[in-house]
Parts: C-alpha cells; structure tokens; sequence
C-alpha cells in the first residue's frame, strides 16, 4: 500500500500538439502503446483514483475508462486550467483527498516513486505544493497540488490572466524534488515526432 494519503491524480490531456502539427499527442504510440496508456501504468499503483482533463470529444478517449473533465476557463488557457479542472473534479467527487497530483500525458517514463517522494517532501517542508525537477530542470506541471488552493488559481486565471505555471506556484511555499536523469529521464516528455522516435528508443531502456 502506498505510504502516503489517498491522492487523486489528473493526467493533462488538454494541449493543442501544435509542435506535432496538431492532433492528439498523448495517443502517439511508443513500442505499441500509445504514451497516455504508459502514463496511466505509471500512476495507477501510485494514485488513489485518475481523470483525463481533455478538451474537444470525450469520446476520443473513451477507451482509457477514465473520467473526462474538460477546462472550464475558455481559449485553451494551458496547463493550469487543467489543473483547475483537475481540482474542481477532486473537490466534487473526493472531498476525502486534500492532495492532488498532476502530470501530463506526454510523459511516459514517470517514476515509480513519483507521489510518495512528492509527499514526503511537502511534509517535511511543509509547504502547500510539491513538484518534481531533474536534471537542474524543475518541472511544475508534475507535482501535488493542495485541494484548497483552487479558488485562488481560479482567480489568477480569469482575474488577473496568469498561464505560467512557474508564476502561479511562486506564491506559495513550495518543495521540489529531484530525480536523476541516467540513464532516462523520467520527465522526458515526447512533445515533437523526433521525440516520439527518442522515446522509442528509450523504452529499450526502461523496465516497462
């Protein structure tokens, strides 16, 4: 059993792939299956539960049998408004989770230890956010999230016109924690097809 609280996860789906030319990016497949079934592998041991934050047909993504929450803030306004919807579904449908965890669809090599390390950073430090860096890089799409904090980024979206994530999370206290990059990754993330054939050959590498 996972050493931490029941944490939800919302796996973000909701990209416009521009730099693929557009399309649904998390059904690229790597060594037949595609990065959003690698995704959900690696979080479902981890993760008290998952839903897809998607826009456009829900039906695309049917097949995952996982909830489908669209952004509720229009004009594709990027992560963060992923992850409101990722929060407003947690607060709706799990009001026994304080935590949410966060993470795109494009990342197939997540680790193992993803929820539990990001845990047990927040605690020590106790800060209300959590997210995951690797090789000098942060990553602040992947990391746990405090339910209570969804009216407040609610209103840095549509008040005040914030999209960056590494903006919103500045104002709060926050722990990162690193993962080593050799020999992958875990935060690769396939956002171009010359990543997609990287990633082919870095699933040689990975166990699974």
């Amino acid at each position: 059993m996972p050493d931490h609280p029941a944490i939800p996860a919302v796996i973000l789906a909701g990209g416009l792939a521009r730099r693929m030319g557009g399309g649904d990016k998390p059904l690229q497949t790597i060594a037949g299956r595609s990065l959003l079934d690698r995704v959900i592998a690696r979080l479902a041991p981890q993760c008290d539960g998952m839903v897809l934050n998607a826009n456009g047909d829900p039906a695309r993504f049917a097949a995952f049998g996982l909830p489908i929450v669209a952004d509720s803030i229009a004009g594709f306004a990027g992560p963060l408004a992923g992850i409101l919807a990722g929060l407003d579904w947690s607060a709706a449908n799990r009001p026994d989770a304080d935590w949410m965890l966060s993470a795109p669809a494009d990342c197939p090599f997540l680790p193992r230890d993803l929820v539990t390390r990001l845990h047990q950073a927040r605690v020590a430090q106790n800060a209300r956010l959590a997210v995951a860096a690797s090789a000098g890089q942060s990553h602040p799409v992947i990391g746990l999230w405090e339910v209570s904090l969804r009216d407040e980024l609610r209103h840095a979206l549509v008040a005040e016109d914030i999209r960056k994530v590494g903006r919103f999370i500045a104002r709060y206290p926050l722990a990162t924690v690193d993962w080593p990059a050799d020999p992958i990754d875990p935060f690769f993330n396939a956002n171009t097809m010359n990543d997609v054939a990287e990633a082919e050959r870095l699933a040689e590498l990975d166990e699974g």
